[in-house]
């Protein structure tokens, strides 16, 4: 198993338990977060001994998405942006092919905020649990930016295709009671409850036979959600274009400098 900076692993009765592990910054994802969670997912589906993963963050926040200092100040400059233009290449974000690959049951323990790609992050999950104090936030199009797979596919098959459009087009975050009001959740419990709960409902999955449990996520995923490659493609190539538009400038500095964004769709 590898050694992880940014992640908090703890593997026992069969259960992963998963912790993102940047508190100071509400969990944001740096390029070593999104390295350590793609790997982790990787490392957790070569272990035989592995049948459910619990995912969680720790402090405050479930995840608040990229960290904007580290990733998109970076990106967000017109050097940046035609940078990572460059970089960009067709397929999902590799953390999140490693997450969607994975045939383990995956259960996200909603701790706190879960905004922009850790509300994605959530919807990729099984199931939701979250927290009477979660809030959740498609933000992408605050900075300019269209949502992952998370939001383009799985949310409107769990909320429907208008409420999803509200959610992806205004960017309004919502309450754990609101999400599970649309479908979002399968409960809301009392913060101090939301662990015991996700490990109870690991423990009923993880005493079924493994490979029936695996493959009947398989036949869901087929079923219910289909092949979510196509729509990858589709997110890295439109990333790749509005990383280097002004509306995607304009969000980013009017996050850091804590004012009113100004748009003019160029």
């Amino acid at each position: 198993m590898s050694s992880y900076e940014c992640m908090l692993l703890d593997i026992k009765n069969h259960v992963a338990t998963v912790a993102i592990n940047r508190p100071g910054v509400m969990n944001a994802l740096n390029w070593q977060a999104y390295a350590e969670l793609e790997q982790i997912f990787r490392d957790l589906q070569n272990d035989p001994e592995v049948r459910c993963i619990i995912l969680t963050g720790s402090g405050r926040a479930f995840c608040s998405g990229d960290d904007v200092k580290e990733i998109m100040l970076k990106i967000g400059s017109s050097e940046g942006g035609s940078n990572r233009l460059k970089e960009v290449r067709p397929g999902t974000t590799p953390a999140a092919r490693a997450i969607l690959d994975c045939d383990r049951p995956l259960i996200a323990a909603v701790n706190g905020a879960a905004v922009g790609w850790g509300m994605d992050l959530s919807l990729m999950a099984d199931f939701r649990i979250a927290s009477d104090k979660a809030k959740f936030g498609e933000l992408f199009v605050k900075r300019g930016l269209v949502a992952d797979v998370g939001g383009m596919v799985r949310l409107p098959k769990l909320v429907g295709p208008q409420k999803a459009a509200e959610l992806l087009f205004t960017g309004d975050i919502i309450t754990a009671e609101q999400a599970y009001d649309i479908g979002m959740l399968l409960e809301v419990v009392p913060h101090d409850d939301l662990m015991t709960t996700a490990e109870s409902l690991a423990a009923r999955i993880t005493c079924n036979p493994p490979l029936a449990v695996r493959h009947l996520k398989e036949g869901l995923r087929r079923s219910f959600h289909g092949n979510y490659e196509d729509m990858g493609n589709w997110v890295s190539q439109t990333l790749g274009v509005l990383f280097q538009t002004e509306d995607h400038r304009e969000g980013v500095a009017s996050f850091l400098e804590k004012r009113e964004p100004t748009f003019y769709g160029r």
